[in-house]
């Protein structure tokens, strides 16, 4: 008896078309800093670099106005930048990047908000 392979190929490419559809929503979907590209979103924060490494550097007024905006449009993603990876290849001090906000006195941070579990502005 000859075994029929039609109804095995048709859920074969029913599987592939679901994991192909789940790949590409997950592609477009808005991550911490909406759909800016977390590299591009440090890269917008390059006048912060010398502050964010030093506690006793002045923070920029450039730096402040990209912050504001930043937190103005995606206040989470300041906290994704200050843990990615990216940082740390940066030499960027979360510690100390994370009181930016504080210095800048930008009124709409939110005092008291973590990022992750170890820092606090």
């Amino acid at each position: 008896m000859a075994l029929s392979l039609k109804p095995y190929c048709l859920v074969v490419l029913f599987l592939f078309w679901i994991s192909l559809n789940a790949l590409v929503s997950d592609v477009g979907a808005a991550g911490e800093c909406g759909r800016t590209p977390i590299r591009s979103a440090a890269a917008s924060l390059s006048p912060c670099l010398g502050a964010a490494r030093n506690a006793r550097a002045k923070v920029p007024p450039a730096c402040c106005a990209k912050v504001g905006a930043l937190l103005r449009t995606s206040p989470r993603c300041l906290c994704a930048i200050l843990l990615s990876p990216l940082a740390k290849q940066a030499g960027i001090m979360p510690g100390i990047a994370i009181a930016i906000p504080k210095k800048c006195n930008i009124r709409n941070r939110q005092a008291g908000k973590k990022c992750g579990s170890k820092y606090t502005t």
